[in-house]
């Protein structure tokens, strides 16, 4: 695939990204205090969103090869970052049963900030 199609690519899925993280992390939230926004659809939600950290981060190095572009260093850190917070978040997912939506809401609300951070310093 061409440069442009992965730079197409890059960006569309970084605003998927920031919206699923988002729409995830606030349903999350909500569900502490609304029982029935505790749903399966939710974990589905929250993991695509979660693959998508890792769809992006990929085709972000892609476009860096296929380009032979040199990212801003901090746009790097911030897509890294992404990807670090992922793990934690989910190792910590059996310590923090009893918190589980503050722990996946916040989580995921975090992740989509540092995806923002990340496009700001994308140029």
């Amino acid at each position: 695939m061409s440069t442009d199609v992965w730079a197409a690519l890059h960006t569309v899925v970084g605003w998927v990204l920031v919206l699923s993280n988002g729409v995830a992390g606030l349903w999350a939230l909500g569900a502490i205090r609304w029982g029935a926004l505790r749903h399966r659809s939710l974990w589905w939600l929250l993991g695509a969103a979660w693959v998508l950290v890792f769809v992006q981060l990929t085709a972000g190095v892609i476009l860096m090869r296929v380009a032979a572009v040199d990212a801003p260093a901090f746009h790097v850190f911030y897509g890294a970052c992404c990807a670090v917070a992922v793990f934690f978040v989910y190792a910590y997912r059996q310590q923090l049963a009893h918190r589980r939506y503050e722990l996946f809401g916040l989580g995921a609300l975090f992740i989509m900030g540092l995806a923002i951070r990340a496009m700001f310093l994308g140029g």
